[in-house]
């Protein structure tokens, strides 16, 4: 498609529920890796406050979706779900919704003054040209049978520094507990990503007008100790992903640069997931890149449970708009 033939073909439009099949027909089963999002989270999109969602159509067929959501208390337009169709991947496409978003939050909410997102590749130099890379994190990916998480964990935790004393545990906050840490200036300096609070690639600053989006994820909090954590995690509830028939896709944040304080938020992260999985597990675990490589050889273990996938990261791109 060119861009001078765009205008005429191709509509932009809010998405509806009736869009639901045509938006997932964008996606091929292989895209991001089986593990796609988007049938799990569509439809709470359409709803969610703060969220728009549009799509792009040529001759009546979604061809493309973009969302927005509205964070940092209306400051920060949040871009994500970028899709297009296969065929027409490369034609210009997804650059013209994202600038069809842009100017309707532009025109719609004033207010904002800059646009962020993630990417799970190394931005390139056009794109360094237009972002500004504000944090990024490096993804340990694991997968087996929910069956066999539970021996995992026990392989682990007979390996773990502190399996033997259980006082010095992880702890599970509330959501009370967890609002009030996750703002505090040790948190913020210590522990966030250039100060930025990642939840499953949605990058958000550490300011009370995004605790309710927080409070909408459903997140499990967990802390090394309740005084001055040094790794804080947030795990986001499993959700069904493509990759085959009874998969589940797990997502656990993990911030902090103690190795053996991630690796017990780690392992309380998946003992408080292993009543409710069920079926074949994909879990992605986010941490400070430096750790990564410790944290896999942690990972190595007898159970069944084998890496997903190698080394990747997670990239936090933000412009002003």
């Amino acid at each position: 498609m060119s861009a001078g033939g765009e205008a005429a073909d191709v509509v932009y439009c809010l998405a509806q529920e009736q869009d639901f099949q045509q938006v997932l027909n964008i996606c091929t089963p292989d895209d991001y890796n089986g593990l796609d999002y988007m049938a799990a989270f569509f439809h709470r999109w359409l709803q969610e406050p703060g969220r728009v969602v549009f799509i792009a159509r040529i001759d009546g067929r979604v061809v493309a979706l973009e969302s927005a959501l509205l964070v940092d208390g209306g400051q920060t337009a949040v871009l994500q779900g970028r899709r297009v169709v296969s065929d027409l991947r490369g034609s210009g496409i997804a650059s013209a919704l994202q600038t069809h978003v842009t100017n309707y939050v532009r025109r719609y909410y004033p207010e904002i003054s800059a646009v962020r997102l993630s990417r799970g590749d190394n931005p390139s130099v056009k794109t360094l040209a237009k972002y500004r890379l504000i944090a990024k994190e490096a993804i340990l990916s694991l997968c087996c049978e929910a069956v066999n998480l539970g021996s995992f964990i026990t392989e682990l935790r007979s390996k773990h520094p502190l399996h033997a004393d259980s006082s010095c545990g992880p702890v599970t906050l509330s959501w009370r507990q967890a609002e009030t840490l996750v703002l505090s200036d040790h948190v913020v300096s210590n522990l966030l990503p250039s100060k930025t609070i990642i939840n499953d690639w949605e990058p958000l600053k550490p300011v009370e007008a995004n605790l309710e989006v927080l409070q909408r994820r459903g997140l499990t909090w967990i802390v090394d100790r309740e005084f001055e954590p040094a790794a804080l995690s947030l795990g986001t509830p499993p959700y069904a992903v493509p990759y085959r028939h009874n998969a589940m896709r797990l997502n656990i944040n993990i911030f902090g640069r103690s190795l053996t304080s991630v690796c017990a938020v780690f392992l309380a992260q998946l003992e408080a997931f292993l009543p409710s999985l069920k079926g074949y597990l994909v879990c992605h675990t986010y941490v400070d890149p430096g750790l990564w490589a410790g944290l896999r050889q942690f990972c190595q273990n007898d159970a069944n449970v084998s890496f997903f996938k190698d080394y990747w990261e997670e990239v936090i791109l933000e412009t002003d708009l």
